[in-house]
């Protein structure tokens, strides 16, 4: 989900969210309180398993196996140079490390409201000396073992690509695709990380439904999530699929979660 950096706009582009996720935000950005400068920040409440897999992640993206989290929680770098890894990925990191935003990440494992991620804004509760925009990314990190498909797609839709999405939002102030079929300006940005990880690329931002899914008596309701990728020796497309139940990951109260039938 798109949040956006500039201050006269910021409400107005985050309207699909919930007064109730704007309130929760207003209690847990003080955790950041402390810092004069920017940067990742992962709460204390983020169990350690999934603190885990989100480094392990975000290492084979980046290439940067120094990748870490500190004793507080800040997402460090390290020294040591990358080996492998998306180029435009660590740009982006690198970026978000040294602006002038916090962008903290925050456990919403289970909550019907969270389809993976979502990023929302963030406002200061105590007065400090400098008041820096602050961002929250909500991470559903059970939601990743409801996956289903090919492998080449789970590779490429994990926990790392949707903090990455979400980051892109805040740093980048990009947009989410407004109509079926599209991709949308941010998840291109993500695309291109998949390319420099010789990953295939998510086709479209929304998912839809199996055809009767969404309109069928059963309570599961499963979608889809088309990926690509170009064999250049053979001159074709090659498609991959995701699929999962979306009355177990959420999301469906979201009315332009899901694009129409197919």
């Amino acid at each position: 989900m798109r949040s956006t950096i500039r201050a006269t706009t910021v409400y107005a582009a985050i309207r699909i969210f919930s007064l109730a996720g704007i309130l929760l935000i207003c209690c847990i950005v003080p955790v950041a309180a402390a810092t004069s400068s920017g940067g990742i920040i992962c709460r204390d409440s983020v169990p350690e398993a999934a603190r885990d897999e989100l480094v392990k992640r975000l290492r084979a993206i980046t290439g940067w196996l120094t990748l870490g989290l500190d004793r507080e929680g800040w997402l460090r770098v390290g020294q040591a140079p990358p080996l492998t890894g998306s180029v435009t990925a660590r740009k982006l990191l690198s970026k978000a490390l040294s602006g002038n935003a916090i962008i903290i990440l925050e456990d919403a494992s289970n909550r019907s409201d969270v389809a993976f991620s979502r990023i929302v804004p963030g406002r200061w509760i105590a007065p400090v000396a400098e008041q820096l925009p602050a961002y929250v990314v909500l991470v559903d990190f059970a939601d990743y073992a409801h996956l289903i498909g090919d492998r080449q797609a789970r590779e490429a839709f994990n926990v790392g690509w949707g903090v990455l999405h979400e980051i892109d939002h805040a740093v980048n102030d990009s947009l989410d695709a407004i109509a079926a079929g599209q991709a949308g300006e941010c998840e291109e940005h993500v695309n291109q990380m998949r390319r420099e990880c010789h990953l295939p690329v998510r086709r479209e931002y929304y998912y839809t439904f199996f055809s009767q899914s969404a309109e069928s008596d059963f309570k599961t309701k499963f979608v889809k999530l088309a990926f690509e990728q170009n064999e250049t020796s053979a001159a074709r497309h090659l498609r991959y699929w995701l699929v999962w139940d979306a009355q177990l990951v959420g999301g469906l109260p979201e009315p332009k979660r899901i694009a129409g039938l197919r």
